[in-house]
């Protein structure tokens, strides 16, 4: 495998028809779901459960602030990450491989994610914890970004609906179930979750490598480009493509919100709840149950609604509203129950805003998907970026009002902001 830095034209997009006639729309659909079910399963286990856990094994120890460590991690995760998927998406539209252009970097970046992650279970300091993390967080963003690049790559855009919703349905139920996994397993050995995802992440996108095998990309046409080209590139200019700015904005301020609970989502339930540690990671995958079963109606029927009716933004802007409703229920009514509720509300709403957001952002890409493996990666910053903001602000929050009510009305206002962000876009309805 040679990975060349080069310029990508409009014909290397490789057509949906031909992935259709070749494997199917179907078993693609399905592969591709498999590989973001599990993937996401990993990061909510470990970022909502495992580490949170570690990180509290640790400073109990030795002493110091859960949270402020726990800010410090996510922090500089989000660091080392900021820039990881669009790089690697990038160079993906540029890798020329007998495998094709984003299989090399999805096997690969799983099997460094994997090792670093299998290594983040024997760390007993916070410094060693963050540095395996960290390693494990930038391989696996490297192999992200070239999968999120499949589904404009292959599917045709009046089925991205369906395609985004399975898809969608994948990631948040993955995660979902990462989380119920990584409640459970928690408080029985926590050294083994992280084994279990660290070989399940290779061998899962290995073997959907090789169901949904790529064409060769080795006689694709490339012309060079300097480094300094390629980071240009990284820019997309909100003025000369609005659609793409306010599909970024939104999805920024969507997860600035969002991220705040899910990073939180442990303490919420010790601290604002009440909860000891062993009922709260009991509790946390009672939630991801209910959160599960309503996402995964959620998410297909959406999908297929959209498809049906032509239209993206009604769904985005309803769902993020749902979210915010969810978010009302504990902080009026700080108890179990309020958590329950709001898991099943807020898998309501997610479920939906993950399936149509994903096809709404493949419909506003410039060029028509030129260069999708970079401009998926680039919507990867408006993730990215809350990551590292919200840590360390739901910290400086905490520390201020020493409560979580106030966390909640901060995610309740960023996700109507959300809402009012996709109003503006013109290009699809």
């Amino acid at each position: 495998m040679t990975s060349k830095i080069t310029s990508t034209l409009p014909t290397e997009v490789i057509p949906a028809s031909e992935d259709k006639k070749s494997r199917g729309f179907n078993v693609f659909i399905f592969s591709l779901s498999t590989n973001f079910l599990f993937l996401l399963a990993l990061y909510n286990a470990v970022i909502s459960v495992f580490i949170p856990n570690q990180v509290q094994q640790i400073t109990d120890a030795s002493g110091g602030s859960k949270v402020a460590a726990l800010a410090l991690i996510f922090t500089l995760m989000s660091v080392f990450t900021f820039f990881d998927q669009p790089l690697a998406g990038a160079l993906s539209d540029r890798t020329r491989s007998r495998f094709g252009r984003r299989t090399p970097w999805l096997v690969g970046g799983t099997f460094i994610g994997g090792m670093a992650l299998a290594m983040v279970a024997h760390q007993t300091t916070i410094l060693g914890l963050t540095l395996f993390w960290v390693i494990a967080a930038v391989a696996l963003n490297a192999a992200q970004g070239p999968m999120s690049a499949m589904m404009p790559d292959r599917v045709e855009p009046k089925r991205r609906g369906i395609a985004s919703g399975f898809i969608g349905a994948a990631q948040t139920g993955g995660g979902t179930l990462g989380i119920i996994f990584g409640g459970w397993i928690a408080n029985r050995d926590l050294a083994m979750g992280f084994y279990i995802f660290a070989i399940g992440i290779f061998v899962v996108s290995l073997v959907s490598c090789i169901i949904n095998r790529e064409e060769s990309s080795k006689d694709l046409p490339y012309n060079p480009l300097s480094f300094k080209q390629l980071v240009t590139q990284l820019w997309i200019n909100p003025r000369k493509y609005p659609d793409f700015g306010w599909t970024f904005a939104a999805r920024f301020v969507m997860f600035l919100g969002y991220q705040m609970i899910v990073n939180y989502q442990l303490y919420i339930l010790r601290d604002y709840i009440h909860l000891s540690n062993a009922d709260s990671n009991v509790i946390i995958g009672t939630m991801a149950s209910i959160q599960l079963a309503a996402l995964l109606i959620s998410a297909v029927v959406c999908g297929y609604l959209s498809d049906k009716f032509q239209v993206r933004k009604p769904f985005v802007i309803v769902s993020s509203l749902v979210i915010a409703l969810a978010y009302m229920f504990p902080l009026l009514m700080p108890t179990e129950t309020s958590m329950l509720i709001m898991a099943g509300v807020l898998g309501l709403g997610y479920g939906c805003y993950m399936s149509i957001d994903m096809a709404l952002m493949t419909q506003v890409l410039p060029n028509k998907g030129a260069n999708a493996g970079k401009d998926m990666g680039v919507f990867s910053i408006a993730n990215k970026c809350p990551q590292m903001i919200v840590t360390p602000l739901g910290a400086l929050i905490l520390s201020l009002t020493s409560s979580y009510s106030m966390v909640f009305t901060f995610a309740i206002i960023m996700v109507i902001a959300s809402a009012c962000l996709i109003m503006p876009i013109r290009s699809v309805k």
